[in-house]
Order: C-alpha cells, then sequence, then structure tokens
C-alpha cells in the first residue's frame, strides 16, 4: 500500500483538535450544570465523540489516496522522424517578407513544433556547407532552444548548398527505423553550383518525403549588411563589380524537390504541413513503462462518512 496524496495525511490533526475539544466542551458543561443543581445523564457521549472523530480520521485517510501496485504498463510513443533542413545563407537576411526571410522561417518551424505530437525532430542549417545542429528528439522545449540560436553566422563562406543538407539528412536518417522519414527544406530556393535535384532523386524511392517552403518574393530585395554586433545596418551586399545584389525567391527548383519526394511546396507559410502529413506511416519512436495503480479510497471514504453520521445522530444526554 502507497498514497497518491501522502502529504494530506497531516490533516489527520484536526480530528483529533475535534476530539480534544469536545471533551474540554463536555466537561465544561458538566460542572456548569452541577454547580445548577440539575442532573445530566450524558448518554453516549463518548461515544458519540469517538464516532465523529473516526469518521472524520478515515474521510483524512482517503484523502492521502491509498492505492495498491497493479504492474507495468508499456506505453509504445509512434511519430515520424523529421528533419528540417534550414537555409542560413545571408540572402535569408532580405526584408521581402517582414521582418526579414531568416525570421519568418524561423516562426513557421516553431509554429510546426508546437503542432507536433510524438514525432521526432532535428535542424540541419545549411549554406555553403551544412551540418546537425540538432539531432532528432522529442523534446520540443529543447528544439525551441536551439532554434532561438539559429542566424545567418552559423556557416561561414556564401552560396546556398541544398544538396549538402540533403545528404547529410539521409546519412542521419539511415540509423533510425522510422518507417517514412520527412525532410523539410525551408530556403528562398537560390541555389548555385550544386544539385539538390539529382539528391533528391536518389533517395526518392526510399521512404523519403520531401517538403519545401519558399520564403521571400519573385520581387525580391537587397541584402543588407550588419556591423559586428548584428544590430545596425551598414549597408548592402555588393558584387565583385560594385552592383547592389538582388536576392529573389526561386520557386521552381523548390517545387521540383517536393515534387520528386512526393511531399508539398508552401510558400511563406507552413500552416497545412501537418495536415498533410497526417498519413504517412509512423513508427515507434519511444516505449515507457509506466506504473499502474488502482485508488482504494473509496471504501475509506464511505466509512468514515457513515460513522460520522452515526455520531452526530446520537443522543447526547437527557435532563433530569
Amino acid at each position: 500500500m502507497n498514497y497518491k496524496y501522502p502529504y494530506n495525511i497531516v490533516f489527520i490533526l484536526v480530528p483529533i483538535l475535534a476530539l480534544i475539544l469536545l471533551i474540554l466542551a463536555y466537561r465544561k458543561k458538566e460542572k456548569i450544570l452541577n454547580a445548577m443543581n440539575i442532573k445530566v445523564i450524558l448518554k453516549f457521549k463518548f461515544l458519540k465523540s469517538i464516532l465523529i472523530t473516526l469518521g472524520l480520521m478515515l474521510v483524512v485517510y482517503s484523502l492521502t489516496g491509498p492505492q495498491t501496485f497493479q504492474g507495468l504498463l508499456e506505453l509504445k510513443k509512434e511519430g515520424l522522424d523529421i528533419y528540417v533542413l534550414i537555409d542560413t545563407s545571408k540572402s535569408m537576411l532580405v526584408e521581402d517578407i517582414q521582418p526579414n526571410r531568416i525570421s519568418r522561417a524561423k516562426k513557421i518551424i516553431k509554429d510546426i513544433i508546437d503542432k507536433l505530437e510524438g514525432d521526432r525532430i532535428g535542424f540541419i542549417p545549411f549554406s555553403s556547407d551544412a551540418y546537425i545542429q540538432m539531432p532528432l528528439t522529442d523534446d520540443y522545449n529543447l528544439a525551441n532552444m536551439f532554434l532561438d540560436v539559429i542566424d545567418t553566422n552559423m556557416i561561414g563562406g556564401g552560396g546556398t548548398n541544398i544538396e549538402a543538407a540533403i545528404k547529410l539528412a539521409y546519412k542521419s536518417f539511415e540509423k533510425t527505423a522510422s518507417s517514412d522519414k520527412v525532410i523539410i527544406i525551408i530556403s528562398d530556393g537560390e541555389e548555385h553550383e550544386t544539385d539538390s535535384i539529382k539528391a533528391a532523386q536518389q533517395i526518392s524511392d526510399e521512404n523519403f518525403k520531401i517538403y519545401t517552403i519558399g520564403i521571400g518574393t519573385e520581387k525580391g530585395g537587397l541584402i543588407p549588411v550588419y556591423d559586428d554586433n548584428d544590430q545596425k545596418t551598414t549597408g548592402y551586399m555588393k558584387d565583385l563589380d560594385g552592383n547592389f545584389v538582388t536576392s529573389s525567391l526561386y520557386s521552381d527548383n523548390l517545387k521540383k524537390l517536393a515534387q520528386i519526394g512526393n511531399g508539398f511546396y508552401y510558400e511563406n507559410d507552413g500552416s497545412n504541413l501537418i495536415k498533410d502529413m497526417a498519413s504517412l506511416k509512423r513508427s515507434t519512436t519511444k516505449t515507457e513503462k509506466i506504473r499502474r495503480y488502482k485508488l482504494l479510497y473509496q471504501p475509506f471514504l464511505a466509512a468514515g462518512i457513515l460513522l460520522f453520521t452515526i455520531g452526530y445522530l446520537l443522543p447526547e444526554r437527557r435532563i433530569l
């Protein structure tokens, strides 16, 4: 026998204190009535006090939640394994989407995390290269912490190497047992001298689903340059000829990746992504054993109420 709310036992002092007060009250009554030469037979006085006290004690005992161990219950959590590939190139600083592309991307990812149930998620930032910033986890608080520190200074060099990010996700997924594996690519799609299409084709027949989210507009905008503290814009990026560099959303490449990966393309929004992934085949991502208990407070509560009622209704005295 153990107890779900053991600290409630401290309330046992209430009926004990009540018993002491009742005894003192009876004695005071006897003295007053004797002084008035009134003969009183305190019929059942001690029995009445004991029944009321025992009743209250049993009620308090029931509040501790007495319970017995019933064994272990095995719970299996099913979900998807999801790697989010996040473009952290400097073009993600463009402000054609407010406040800027990287901030919008992080907001979308946060909204996705908030809707996950049992799925594992990991982050792969990419620019000129890619790396696993956060391995797969179902700790969504941890995921939000890792998401907060993602910015465009994480990877040196220029460019947008979606191919490297896809290949890295593929290698990482090989170590997991999930049935359908999900890759979410969030980028402005501006890719140079790499072949993400070929990388996607190589994994398209291996239970991989690729969803892409384009960030930005076709009109695009200039790429801001910030000071060393990333607080203030000092100008805009220029090419080798001294011309301002304009970055636009290249949606065609992202749409093609989603088509190859049997997924969907979204633009500046991912609100329907979780719904679209609902039909994917999930596998067991975690097994937990939970101790099962059966609560036994009912008989103690019933007995306590019964004893209290009998004690309350029991006649106390009669006057001669």
